[in-house]
């Protein structure tokens, strides 16, 4: 036990404990509003963060940025790890603190495998379970994989679903969760977009500040999804190529993430290529700020396709498929794929018609209005009595 009350002090004192669990980046950028908003509250909550550390560097620096502070660190990571090894450590580390803490509830987001593993534990021991960001879903299993099937399955074990939209809540609803177990709140990740892209943010970055925003159109880049490994990979690293070539006035800024199997592809096909700048994963300020300077994005991040419209930018989705159609529907998000083709060809259109760059960029979008926090906070204080 670090840095917590025994669940008994906490009764006697008339508050409720809740363990929320974190294991990538995208999880701690989303929880933390509600982190921070649950410790407004400190006569009522009493909060313990366990990090699963699925991903290290890169839920390290969230944690550093928003100032939160984990309680446990199961420190599960491994080289070349499988859904298997994720799954098993997760399950492992979190009953000794499950069975320690005695959780009034165990609050997880979004469809990772240590949110699967996290529900999973608590049902095992009894534990109510709220699922921030609930009702996602693409209706093919293998994608996206394996979020998919883990956040469908962290539905059916929680207790409260925190839906996003209202078309996450029909999702629910057709899948016969009670209603009353459904509430809509809006998205967290707008909550935190926010909060960052109010303060004034200056790159500190070698490559980036050396960037010409003011003349030359920047393109933002993110690609990580098991299914756009290998030859998907390749299509991408090749459209960008000819972007770059067609266009003297393009440059790209690629953020590559840090598993090998991005690594290696991405090195291979545009180390060498100019105007291609292949960066480390950003902390997520400055990413924040990346986006906001970009023209556009081209990504198959989850995350990224429901921040961009809040900040005007059209994005352009290299997956065949979303769990968020409501971009799509909104006219902010278009689904590409990773055919090289169609990549340069609707990457093309916004870089040459303005009128097709101006109905993505102004559409309004319909993932949240920055109170979702809030929401969630004010119904666990209900549901918890």
């Amino acid at each position: 036990m670090v840095n917590g009350l025994k669940s008994e002090a906490c009764e006697a004192r008339g508050m409720h404990n809740i363990i929320v669990v974190l294991g990538t980046r995208p999880e701690a950028i989303k929880l933390a509003p509600v982190v921070l908003e649950l410790r407004k509250h400190p006569e009522r909550f009493h909060i313990v963060v366990v990090v699963t550390t699925q991903h290290r560097e890169m839920l390290d620096q969230v944690l550093h940025l928003l100032q939160i502070k984990s309680d446990y660190d199961l420190d599960i990571m491994r080289p070349t790890q499988t859904p298997f090894d994720v799954t098993e450590g997760a399950l492992w580390g979190l009953r000794p603190v499950f069975e320690a803490e005695k959780p009034d509830l165990v609050l997880v987001q979004g469809d990772t495998t240590t949110t699967f593993a996290a529900a999973l534990a608590a049902f095992y021991l009894k534990t109510p379970v709220g699922h921030v960001e609930a009702g996602l879903r693409t209706g093919d299993k293998y994608q996206p994989f394996p979020e998919e099937i883990n956040r469908h399955l962290t539905t059916v074990l929680a207790d409260l679903c925190f839906a996003p939209t209202e078309w996450t809540h029909q999702n629910l609803l057709r899948e016969n969760i009670p209603a009353e177990r459904i509430f809509v709140t809006g998205n967290t990740v707008i909550d935190a977009l926010l909060m960052k892209a109010q303060q004034q943010a200056n790159f500190d970055h070698p490559v980036l500040s050396r960037l010409d925003f003011e003349h030359s159109r920047v393109i933002l880049v993110t690609a990580h999804r098991r299914e756009n490994w290998g030859e998907p990979m390749r299509n991408i690293c090749r459209a960008l190529k000819q972007l770059v070539t067609a266009h003297w006035n393009v440059d790209i800024a690629f953020a590559v993430h840090l598993n090998p199997a991005v690594q290696q592809v991405v090195r291979e096909e545009l180390a060498d290529v100019g105007r291609i700048h292949l960066l480390e994963p950003l902390s997520y300020g400055p990413f924040v700020h990346l986006m906001t300077r970009s023209h556009f994005i081209l990504t198959d991040s989850g995350g990224i396709q429901e921040e961009a419209p809040s900040l005007g930018k059209p994005v352009l989705v290299l997956r065949n498929v979303t769990e968020r159609p409501e971009g799509v529907e909104a006219g902010t998000l278009k689904l590409v794929g990773t055919n090289t083709e169609r990549i340069v060809a609707e990457a093309e259109r916004l870089l040459t018609d303005e009128s097709s760059y101006r109905t993505m960029a102004q559409a309004k979008n319909p993932y949240g209005d920055g109170h979702a926090a809030e929401r969630i906070v004010e119904i666990l204080g209900q549901w918890l009595g």
